[in-house]
């Protein structure tokens, strides 16, 4: 039996597995602890993972990503239009109401599901942990948004089911980091005493927040609260339109009207908001962005806050929903761990550090906490693996009507 856990990202995969030692991340083929989550259609062949990403400059138009975005959603959906509307690939409805994503593949145009694109992504991870592991995986746990409603759980299931996984059980994300926490972190708390902790996730696309409180060999998710909208990729918009209206009136280009500039641009714009996360100032270049034009830019981190402000407000949002279904007043919040992939802004730990009036934590690694979680699980699910007791409730009522 395997004994892995899947962390399915919008933007990156990790898989976790559980060995006698413990808890490892497997490298995919190209030696990286995270793969893209992409699918790029060539003339001849699909391109998954890091190939799929490093292809997907050839194929902007047949390059399918974000896609758990699109999962379980109608095509009508006013989110799913807005999403489109970022994203190169060509879709349309479905007889259902569903969404068709269209690419061109074989030298033909084919159309593909969402859920379809998953399974690939998924068979992809599935492969990488096959040879890892040099045995078949079949069992395993995924991570999913605590936001997600059947249809999309349904539809997880259903890509899993494709790729010829069989999935023990759909863990939360919050719920996973937390898990990991209470099994390696929380020894030192005397029997009889508790701990309330704070688990606040900034991923691509979304951010879930959720209040769990620890004792000795159990944990109680007591809240959770989300804004489904607001992720890095949101923070790596803002200097998109940033500079797309600085080189309009610079270049007298028109980046939207272009998708390889689009991508181009928006790649360097994720790059520099992880630089002015170290740095107080940075410059953008790039070369023959487009009209054979190349360009220059430049942003200080105090300009790319300010033009941030509306995001930062709405990140206290869920934790104050959050603080408010749980019961707990901040004073009585232990901890703050902060983890995702957009979290990493200076920015968001001094509000953050406001607002709970304590620094938050980073004692989790902030990319891999989910499916280190969720192998975890898959552990205590396994007759194979000997796992301590430990209890895992969740008291929370309708947290998840919010956001």
């Amino acid at each position: 039996m395997s004994v892995v856990g899947f962390d399915v990202g919008n933007d990156s995969c990790v898989i976790g597995i559980v060995r006698q030692r413990g808890i490892d991340v497997l490298l995919n083929d190209e030696s990286n602890r995270e793969t893209p989550a992409v699918v790029c259609f060539g003339d001849k062949q699909r391109f998954i993972g890091a190939a799929g990403a490093a292809t997907a400059s050839r194929f902007p138009r047949d390059t399918a990503s974000q896609v758990k975005r699109l999962i379980g959603r109608p095509f009508r959906d006013p989110v799913v239009q807005d999403d489109l509307r970022r994203l190169p690939f060509h879709a349309s409805e479905s007889p259902d109401g569903g969404i068709l994503l269209r690419v061109g593949f074989l030298n033909e145009q084919r159309a593909f599901t969402p859920v379809q694109i998953l399974a690939m992504l998924l068979a992809h991870l599935k492969q990488i942990a096959d040879k890892n592991l040099e045995t078949v995986v079949t069992d395993c746990v995924i991570g999913i948004p605590s936001y997600f409603c059947d249809l999309q759980r349904r539809a997880y299931l259903d890509a899993a089911a494709i790729a010829g996984l069989n999935p023990l059980r759909l863990m939360h994300d919050c719920a996973a980091t937390a898990l990991g926490y209470g099994i390696y972190k929380t020894d030192q708390y005397p029997r009889g005493s508790s701990s309330c902790v704070v688990f606040i996730d900034i991923g691509h696309c979304d951010t879930q927040v959720s209040v769990v409180r620890f004792e000795p060999d159990k944990m109680n998710v007591l809240s959770h609260a989300f804004d489904a909208n607001l992720g890095g990729r949101d923070f790596d918009e803002v200097l998109f339109n940033h500079f797309t209206e600085q080189f309009k009136e610079q270049y007298q280009i028109d980046v939207h009207s272009n998708v390889r500039a689009s991508i181009r641009l928006r790649a360097a714009c994720e790059k520099l908001k992880r630089v002015l996360s170290a740095n107080m100032e940075s410059p953008l270049n790039i070369e023959c962005l487009m009209d054979e034009k190349d360009v220059k830019g430049y942003i200080k981190r105090e300009e790319f806050e300010r033009l941030c402000t509306s995001l930062f407000d709405r990140l206290l949002e869920p934790c104050k929903r959050t603080l408010e279904h749980s019961g707990l007043k901040r004073d009585q919040i232990n901890t703050i761990e902060l983890v995702g992939s957009g979290s990493r802004i200076p920015a968001i730990t001094k509000i953050l550090t406001e607002f709970f009036r304590k620094e938050p934590s980073r004692t989790l690694n902030v990319s891999e906490c989910v499916a280190r979680g969720c192998a975890l699980h898959c552990a205590m699910l396994s007759p194979i693996f000997k796992v301590k007791d430990y209890e895992v409730r969740i008291s929370v009522d309708n947290a998840l009507h919010h956001g």
